[in-house]
C-alpha cells in the first residue's frame, strides 16, 4: 500500500504501463539512432509492469468476483455475470492469455483484450445479482465451484473440458485459438420446497469459516441459510419488515450474519438463537444530522431510508460498512457501540454503488461510485478513539443495572481517501482479490478493469 494522504491529494493507482526511460519514444535526430523494436523479453517485462488490465464484455457487466485459489494461474481469474433486462443472461470466466495457453500475442498498450474468456454459459432469464467463487479450503481438486443468485441460488462447476467439441455441455463456444477451454456446468438449483415459488434473490454470501453454508437475501423480506453439500435449506427467517437488499457472514464465525434492507436497518443474527435479532443501526435514528447525510436525516423525519449494501471487515468483524440508497457516503459501524457510525466516508461526488474491505489490511476499504472514481480509504480510528470504544463497551457489559445507554463517541468524518483511481464509467461493481490482494477489479458498462495497487 502507498503512504498516507499527502498535502497534494490522494495517491493514484492503476496508472497504466510504467515504462522505463530507455523504452520511451524520443524525437529522431541525426545523432540518435532509431530505437530497435523491443525483444520478446522486454515485451514480457513491459506487460509485467502493466497496472490496468481491460476486458470488453459482449453485454453489460454486473456480477464480478476473483477466484480464491492460491496459485497465480488460478487466482488471476474473474467470474463475470451479465445484466440483460430482457433476454438470456450469461456467465463468463475470464483469465489472462498466458494462463489460457495463448502465446506470441502482439504487444498493444491500448488493447481492450488483456483478458480472454475460457468458459461461458447461460444464466436463464434473470440477471446475475451476485456471483462468488467458493472460499479456498486447502488442497486441490479437479473442479472449482461458483454460486450465483437471481431467480434461484445456483451452483456451478468449472472444470477442464477434455472433449474436442462442446456437444452435450453447457459451455457456449468462445474457445480461444490454441487456448485452454473449460466447461462451466450447472451443478444444482437450490429452491425452498416448502414455498410455491421463489421470490427474486437480491444477494448472498459464502461462509469462509464453514464453506458448506451460504446465506441468501430476498425481496420477500426473508434470509435463507443453505447447506450446499446437501443442497437443502438449513433455516429461513423473516429478517426485515421490507425487502432485504444485502446479507453477509462474519468472517470468523459460522453462525453470525448481518443484513440490510428497505426498512433502513442493519440487523445481526445468530443461527444458534434465531428467536431474536440485534439492530445495530437504523436510518430513522434520532442521532444528530450531519452535512452530506440523507435529506430525511437532515430534516429529522422518521421515515426510514433504505440501506442497500453491507460488508463485514474481513480481519476485524467488530466493524461493518453500509450505505444508504442514493447516497454518496459510507457509514462505518462498530457492533460494540450500536446506533451511530464511528466513521463516515464522504468524498465521492456521485451515488455509491459498491464497496469492499481489504483482505490483508483491517483498516482499508475500497468504494466505487457513479462519479467514475474508485477510492481506497484508511479508516483506522485513533488510539484515543479505540480506548473510548473499549471503555464504553466494557462499562456497558459490566453493569446490567444501568438504565441509560452507554455513551458513544462522535462520528469521525473523512473527506479524502488516501488512494484514488479514475476509471472510464460509472462503477457498479467492485471486487478485491483475496488470493492476489494487489489487484482490485471494477465493472462499469460493458467493461471490466483490473487495477494494480
Amino acid at each position: 500500500m502507498a503512504s498516507p494522504l499527502s498535502a497534494s491529494g490522494p495517491t493514484s493507482f492503476g496508472q497504466g504501463y510504467s515504462l522505463s526511460a530507455s523504452s520511451s519514444p524520443s524525437s529522431p535526430s541525426a545523432s540518435t539512432p532509431p530505437i530497435p523494436p523491443p525483444t520478446s523479453r522486454q515485451l514480457q517485462q513491459q506487460q509485467q509492469r502493466k497496472e490496468i488490465l481491460n476486458y470488453s464484455a459482449p453485454w453489460p457487466v454486473y456480477g464480478l468476483d476473483w477466484s480464491n485459489q492460491p496459485t497465480e494461474r488460478e487466482a488471476l481469474r474473474l467470474a463475470v455475470g451479465s445484466f440483460i433486462e430482457d433476454g438470456s443472461n450469461k456467465i463468463q470466466i475470464i483469465t489472462l492469455p498466458e494462463f489460457a495457453g495463448i502465446e506470441d500475442r502482439d504487444y498493444n498498450p491500448n488493447s481492450m483484450s488483456d483478458w480472454v474468456p475460457i468458459a461461458e454459459t447461460n444464466h436463464q432469464q434473470y440477471p446475475v445479482t451476485k456471483i462468488k467463487w467458493e472460499p479456498y479450503k486447502g488442497g486441490h481438486r479437479s473442479f472449482d465451484l461458483l454460486a450465483t443468485t437471481g431467480d434461484y441460488l445456483r451452483l456451478w462447476e468449472l472444470k477442464e473440458d477434455t472433449e474436442s467439441t462442446n456437444s452435450g455441455s453447457n459451455t457456449i463456444g468462445r474457445r480461444p485459438a490454441h487456448g485452454v477451454q473449460q466447461q462451466l456446468a450447472q451443478r444444482a438449483v437450490l429452491a425452498n420446497t416448502k414455498a410455491n415459488f421463489c421470490a427474486p434473490l437480491t444477494s448472498f454470501d459464502w461462509n469462509t469459516y464453514d464453506p458448506s453454508l451460504i446465506v441468501t437475501s430476498s425481496i420477500d423480506t426473508t434470509c435463507t441459510v443453505w447447506n450446499v453439500e446437501t443442497n437443502q435449506a438449513k433455516t429461513q427467517l423473516i429478517a426485515h419488515d421490507k425487502e432485504v437488499y444485502d446479507v453477509t457472514f462474519a468472517g470468523n464465525n459460522a453462525d453470525i450474519f448481518a443484513s440490510v434492507g428497505a426498512d433502513g436497518s442493519v440487523r445481526m443474527f445468530d443461527l444458534r438463537a434465531l428467536e431474536h435479532s440485534t439492530i445495530i443501526y437504523e436510518t430513522s435514528s434520532s442521532s444528530p444530522a450531519m452535512p452530506g447525510s440523507s435529506p430525511n436525516l437532515q430534516t429529522g423525519a422518521q421515515q426510514s431510508v433504505p440501506l442497500v449494501r453491507l460488508a463485514f471487515n474481513k480481519l476485524d468483524t467488530n466493524y461493518l460498512s453500509t450505505f444508504h440508497m442514493d447516497s454518496s457516503s459510507v457509514q462505518i459501524l462498530d457492533i460494540r457501540v450500536p446506533g451511530i457510525p464511528v466513521s463516515e466516508l464522504r468524498g465521492h461526488k456521485g451515488v455509491l454503488n459498491c464497496m469492499a474491505w481489504s483482505p490483508i489490511g483491517s483498516t482499508e476499504i475500497a468504494t466505487g461510485s457513479d462519479d467514475h472514481q474508485v477510492f481506497i480509504w484508511e479508516v483506522n480510528p485513533s488510539r484515543q478513539d479505540r480506548e473510548e470504544l473499549d471503555f464504553h463497551h466494557s462499562k456497558s457489559a459490566s453493569s446490567n443495572k444501568a438504565k441509560s445507554p452507554a455513551p458513544t463517541p462522535s462520528t469521525r468524518v473523512l473527506h479524502e481517501p488516501f488512494r484514488a483511481a479514475n476509471v472510464g464509467g460509472e462503477v457498479n461493481q467492485l471486487a478485491w482479490s483475496s488470493a492476489s490482494p494487489d489487484w482490485i477489479a471494477v465493472g462499469f458498462g460493458r467493461t471490466v478493469q483490473a487495477l494494480r495497487l
